[in-house]
């Protein structure tokens, strides 16, 4: 066996004795060199990601090692490679920065075993192969990105927004990774000398980052920073580091290799916690690389510009806080998600942030001018002078506006005919109870109470959340304050619940199912926000809730705890409101009868209405495909308004519809009298509904959505208005819709949306 192996981009191979496939376009696999197959195949044998069994290597990026290659129902056979004289088969992936970029290979003639020490070997070939790869930019086709440098042009690139704002400055390329020099070692002994002393000091700078960090020393903020304490101190993870020295790597290759090894094994997870969780120890790697190497990030990052615009693949939480936040106007990653650590913190910062802007790396260089745009999550490349202008525009009046809100914060959002509506924050740090007062808003509408359950190491005990729930009550000093029960399971996995895995989330086991299927959890959370409350308002609702049966056998759990307590002479909640969310659509049949037995409802818009339409609110291809200003969401909601008025029962409404003022507008005109929404949406949100003229803007929202508050409910017919507005709502692009049409009363009107 022998080979030469090279590779270009995301791949890998699928050849004879020794051969690398790399990636065209990121999706083939192309035999780059090979020695023992026919060299004519080179640049010709081509396969997809997940075809044949080297295909699956790319694809899974785990290694693979059979006796018999020919047997395995994936082989795919390539007559022009002459593989048919080898039978059995080991290849490895070969990853670089998280990704694999080919893979390499080895078959035999005989039908032999690969053992585990073998494998082992050639992932350290891999590994080096990886690193003379980044080094020598291996299979990059010559002229391409010459070509752009010849004359940089402006480009926009699409994403998803992590944090809110537009921020301007010139690009930061995160690069934390420290080329490896070695990677064997010949004394195991000072390699694991080396490796306790950066570990030691890693901890050390650590522990002055956090106390340096502007966000203040105490909120549960601090969660996500000790979450990630927590992942640095995990013994398994320094064992596992430890083992692959004894194999014979450097430290430096050991972290590496353990790394590769943990992003591989977590990026097929379905569960969207835990993969999020890879840019945390990919951080922590880094970091250990960089003590390991001697290097001081600090000194690169003293002589940034002074307005910063970073842009990464992904970035860990404490890299974030390595920047200084007086310069930082925003971050581009290529990946993240709206609950990763680093975003949470971001919005923490009011740092502008947008992910999943795919080739941001490959389309930005050093220096250039870039803009932010976090409100419709768009990054703009190089922009010209006149995008410039308008874009600092912006900016300024967005930081006049701000001033402006802050200016105005207590003063109650009173429509200009008298009608006062509720604006509530959405919360779930301790660090959100600050913004309650600081962006003026009137409660908080829907605080979360799973998220600190997610970032601890183990489930955490009564007293532990009497605790939180106390601080959070004191913090809202009067102000009311909705706590949902614990929304965990589906795609909200914590670090110590046992998972199997699902294919639809969503839809899964989560949220209310899981309470009554273990009962204890509601029970201890119960106890906790009962005895928090004590001798106060205690306004609790469930979430997921399908039908009435669960509202009942959820309450039922509830009132148990009350007479406990009362048994235990211990003072109780004055009053105990006890609500439920409406964001499963059979609710909608069973709404009167809820209406009878809860204290109150409050509709979650975002899963709502990503049951009624069947559409995955995450899939970018339909983030705009069906508009949640259609006849058919604003007469569900309507009538939803309309029946909770009847029964006498405060109906509120939370989520993002709720945040962009000519929706919020609608749902006020719809009869919603109680908003929940980020805090950053407040300001805008008051300052629309001081705005408007009330009576004008229900009369109007009659001839778009019959059967809303106030009116006789009825369903929309195929000939009237709003019948009209419907057939149209589902053709992107269409003109006569009610979006339109709210547009055009708000400019008529003098609406400040």
């Amino acid at each position: 066996r022998a080979g030469d192996p090279r590779v270009e981009e995301p791949g890998g191979p699928r050849a004879s004795n020794e051969a690398p496939l790399s990636g065209r376009g990121g999706d083939i696999l192309e035999l780059f060199a090979t020695q023992g197959l026919r060299p004519e195949a080179v640049h010709r044998t081509r396969l997809k990601i997940g075809e044949g069994i080297v295909g699956d290597i790319a694809a899974s990026a785990h290694p693979f090692a059979l006796a018999d290659a020919q047997a395995h129902p994936n082989f795919a056979y390539r007559p022009e490679t002459g593989e048919e004289i080898y039978h059995s088969m080991m290849g490895v992936p070969i990853l670089r920065d998280g990704r694999v970029v080919g893979v390499v290979a080895v078959q035999n003639r005989t039908r032999r075993h690969y053992t585990d020490e073998e494998v082992e070997t050639l992932q350290t070939v891999a590994m080096v192969l990886a690193e003379m790869i980044a080094g020598a930019r291996l299979g990059a086709r010559p002229g391409l990105r010459d070509a752009d440098a010849l004359a940089p042009k402006p480009h926009r690139l699409k994403g998803a927004r992590l944090a809110a704002g537009v921020g301007m400055g010139a690009a930061v390329l995160h690069r934390p990774r420290v080329a490896l020099q070695r990677m064997v070692a010949e004394n195991p002994s000072a390699e694991h000398e080396r490796l306790r002393r950066a570990f030691a000091e890693m901890h050390g700078a650590l522990d002055d980052l956090f106390s340096a960090a502007r966000l203040g020393p105490s909120g549960a903020h601090r969660d996500v920073l000790e979450a990630y304490r927590m992942i640095a101190e995990d013994a398994g993870w320094f064992g596992r580091i430890e083992k692959a020295i004894e194999g014979g790597l450097t430290a430096e290759a050991a972290v590496q290799k353990v790394q590769n090894d943990i992003r591989a094994r977590l990026s097929q997870v379905g569960d969207a916690y835990l993969r999020e969780r890879v840019d945390d120890f990919d951080d922590l790697a880094n970091r250990m690389i960089q003590h390991l190497a001697g290097e001081d990030a600090s000194r690169r990052l003293k002589t940034l510009p002074e307005d910063v615009i970073v842009v990464a693949r992904t970035l860990g939480p404490a890299e974030l806080l390595d920047y200084d936040s007086s310069r930082l106007r925003g971050v581009v990653l290529e990946e993240g998600s709206p609950t990763a650590h680093v975003a949470l913190l971001a919005r923490a910062l009011e740092i502008p942030v947008v992910g999943k802007a795919t080739e941001a790396l490959a389309r930005i260089e050093p220096g250039d001018v870039i803009v932010v745009d976090g409100d419709n999550a768009q990054v703009m490349i190089r922009p010209g002078e006149d995008v410039r202008k308008a874009f600092r525009a912006a900016i300024r009046t967005g930081a006049e506006r701000r001033a402006g809100y802050v200016e105005r914060r207590d003063e109650p959002a009173v429509t200009r005919d008298g009608v006062l509506v509720k604006v509530n924050i959405n919360a779930g740090l301790l660090i959100d109870m600050g913004h309650l007062h600081e962006f003026g808003a009137d409660g908080v509408g829907l605080y979360r109470t799973e998220i600190p359950f997610l970032v601890r190491p183990a489930f955490p005990d009564v007293a532990a959340q009497r605790d939180l729930y106390l601080r959070i009550l004191e913090q809202a000093k009067g102000k009311p304050v909705v706590f949902r029960t614990l929304d965990i399971g589906g795609d909200k996995m914590s670090p110590y619940w046992d998972h199997s895995g699902e294919e639809n989330p969503a839809m899964g086991w989560r949220a209310i199912r899981v309470a009554l299927g273990r009962p204890a959890i509601l029970r201890q959370q119960a106890r906790a926000l009962i005895q928090a409350a004590a001798g106060g308002e205690l306004r609790v609702m469930f979430p997921m809730i399908a039908t009435v049966a669960e509202f009942e056998a959820a309450r039922a759990i509830f009132e148990r705890e009350v007479e406990r307590e009362r048994a235990a002479g211990r003072p109780l909640p004055r009053p105990l409101k006890v609500g439920a969310m409406l964001e499963v659509p059979s609710l909608l049949f069973e709404l009167d009868a809820l209406l009878a037995r809860a204290d109150f409802i409050s509709v979650g818009s975002n899963d709502l209405l990503q049951f009624l339409f069947a559409s995955d609110r995450g899939a970018p291809g339909l983030a705009e495909r069906y508009d949640p200003l259609s006849p058919l969401v604003l007469g569900c909601l309507a009538d939803v308004v309309a029946r909770a008025e009847r029964a006498g029962k405060p109906a509120g409404l939370c989520g993002e519809i709720a945040e962009r003022p000519l929706e919020a507008m609608a749902l006020i005109g719809l009869g919603f009298r109680d908003l929940s929404l980020s805090p950053p949406a407040v300001g805008p949100i008051k300052d629309m509904i001081r705005s408007l003229d009330l009576a004008a803007l229900t009369a109007f929202m009659a001839t778009l959505a019959p059967g809303g508050a106030g009116r006789p409910s009825q369903r929309p017919g195929a000939d009237d208005a709003a019948g009209a507005f419907f057939h149209g709502a589902f053709a992107p692009g269409a003109g006569n819709s009610p979006r339109q049409a709210l547009r055009d009363f708000a400019r008529a009107h003098g609406v400040a949306i």
